[in-house]
């Protein structure tokens, strides 16, 4: 059983290094964190499915199994920053993720605004860079675009991976569904590491303190 710390007040007023540890014990015992991609091994590595390689990675971390089959998804149940987690990831194929989506939402009775946190590609970061959000637009990403239109929300958190920008000779599709170089995997593998440390924070009732650490990193780089 999760414990759960008195929260001290001095005259009716919160203390003021008390206040994370209120917003941590006031959180729910559930989080879904869905990472994006298609199904089928010809895709895997590939910029598109980083949001699958996410959830592997914070796989790994918790010794979480991402193996059962429900709401179109493989997804895992297991613990994160002493939270209770659902770790997925869609089956559906990219530009109709927000139907599994949807069906994990309904199903464990989340609120998508707090405890859902979705992980995708971004062309618009460089490789292995961060962009965090609690909401916003799909920015033309199809696969956000669906889940927004099946939510009726777009008030979600979510970690955008960044993977580069699109060469002017190469077609989109045939970019994102590409293979990165010897030189950005290495890049990626501190992205992914950064996103599997965002999640944990985000969880943890710190997605500000996610922001202002990895979404600054993007602008001190350049």
């Amino acid at each position: 059983m999760r414990q759960i710390r008195p929260v001290l007040r001095q005259r009716g007023r919160m203390l003021p290094d008390r206040q994370n540890a209120y917003r941590t014990w006031r959180l729910k015992d559930m989080f879904i964190i869905a990472g994006l991609g298609n199904p089928d091994k010809q895709y895997e590595g590939t910029r598109h499915n980083v949001g699958f390689d996410v959830i592997d990675r914070l796989a790994d971390k918790y010794n979480i199994s991402v193996d059962a089959r429900k709401h179109r998804a493989f997804v895992g149940k297991g613990i994160i920053e002493g939270q209770k987690v659902i770790l997925a990831k869609p089956q559906t194929y990219m530009n109709l993720s927000g139907e599994s989506i949807r069906s994990l939402v309904d199903y464990y009775k989340i609120a998508e605004e707090h405890e859902l946190i979705v992980i995708y590609d971004d062309i618009n970061l460089g490789v292995g860079q961060l962009r965090i959000r609690e909401k916003g637009s799909a920015g033309g990403h199809n696969g956000i675009k669906n889940i927004i239109a099946c939510l009726g929300t777009q008030v979600f958190p979510r970690i955008r991976v960044g993977v580069g920008e699109k060469p002017s000779r190469y077609d989109l599709a045939d970019y994102v569904l590409g293979h990165f170089s010897k030189a950005e995997r290495e890049l990626m593998d501190e992205g992914y590491d950064n996103a599997v440390s965002a999640v944990g924070m985000i969880i943890s009732g710190r997605i500000g303190d996610a922001m202002s650490e990895f979404n600054r990193k993007k602008k001190e780089e350049k």
